[in-house]
């Protein structure tokens, strides 16, 4: 086996600046969600919505999608936290990684649907422009988990095998000579779902131009998509994480998952595209414009009574 081809990985995931520690896996998360914002709002105002939504948005559903996403992974995984020698306060250390996406979506979906019943958005809607976005993002925050030597596979000696170093949580473990400890060459399953989940990005975007999707079905085919792939990549899959009849959790959560959004996409088809009114806030605004405007009587022409806009007060006032 020639380490020296295969992947190599990074040898530290954490950097000290002063008293403050840099962690690569939070860095490559906020750039998943820059990454989403920006897509999400180019193809949001393309429906007609307005572009401050997204990130009004955004600040319910992010909150709600990291909770959601520990959650998950504590849920999933609890072995580290909750099993032998294990420690429960280590649940609460989300910049050490591990987020759900299962339960990331599910909560992120609670948010949203709170922030988009606030502005007067349909949740369907914003779903279907948010949906390429979430997987780019999603592709990105793989990086972190390639940066915390995690989540990959059985060993190979494919050309595409990933180097992994044994770990202290933040760096890899040196030896005598000086050199890290290398545990060997494994399957890079966060690679494998990265590039997945971009071809699936493409796939929901030129889905989305090619049949005019709405209602919720973009969302819906990004799930499909993303469960069809994250289905063969679990199986692969060599973490530790809660099993049911020798299966990992992750593998039945992608199948019925991925049937139910199926179904959805096959429940609202033929449905045309919503037409977008940017919002609670425009409404309110064009509302109460109505309100303030002066009321014109049958038969009048305005202000001055057949004058220009502006002359009859002028007038008024210099005849006074």
């Amino acid at each position: 086996m020639n380490v020296l081809a295969a992947i190599p990985s990074p040898t530290q995931g954490v950097w000290e600046l002063g008293p403050f520690p840099i962690r690569a896996y939070a860095l490559c998360i906020i750039a998943g969600i820059v990454a989403a914002i920006l897509i999400t709002q180019r193809r949001w105002v393309a429906r007609g919505g307005a572009s401050e939504d997204v990130l009004d948005i955004a600040v319910w559903a992010v909150p709600f999608g990291i909770v959601g996403g520990r959650l998950y992974h504590v849920i999933s995984s609890p072995d580290p936290y909750f099993g032998e020698g294990g420690d429960p306060l280590r649940a609460f250390a989300i910049w050490e990684g591990g987020l759900g996406i299962w339960g990331a979506i599910a909560l992120g979906a609670v948010g949203a649907w709170i922030a988009c019943r606030r502005r007067g958005i349909p949740l369907p809607a914003f779903g279907d422009a948010l949906a390429p976005g979430l997987l780019v993002a999603q592709a990105i925050g793989r990086l972190g988990n390639w940066f915390n030597n995690e989540l990959y596979g059985g060993p190979t000696d494919l050309p595409w095998a990933l180097t992994i170093y044994e770990w202290t949580g933040t760096r890899a473990v040196v030896g005598p000579a000086g050199e890290p400890v290398v545990l060997g060459t494994f399957h890079p399953t966060f690679l494998y779902e990265l590039l997945w989940n971009l071809a699936a990005a493409a796939v929901v975007v030129w889905a989305d131009r090619r049949f005019r999707l709405s209602h919720g079905r973009a969302f819906a085919l990004y799930v499909a998509l993303y469960c069809a792939g994250r289905f063969w990549i679990e199986l692969l899959r060599t973490d530790p994480a809660e099993t049911i009849f020798g299966v990992r959790l992750n593998v039945y959560t992608a199948v019925v998952v991925g049937l139910l959004a199926a179904a959805y996409m096959v429940w609202q088809r033929g449905r045309p595209r919503e037409v977008i009114t940017r919002g609670r806030d425009a409404a309110d605004t064009a509302a109460s414009r109505d309100h303030a405007a002066p009321a014109v009587a049958p038969g009048t022409e305005g202000p001055g009574d057949g004058e220009e806009p502006g002359e009859g007060p002028r007038r008024r006032h210099e005849e006074t």
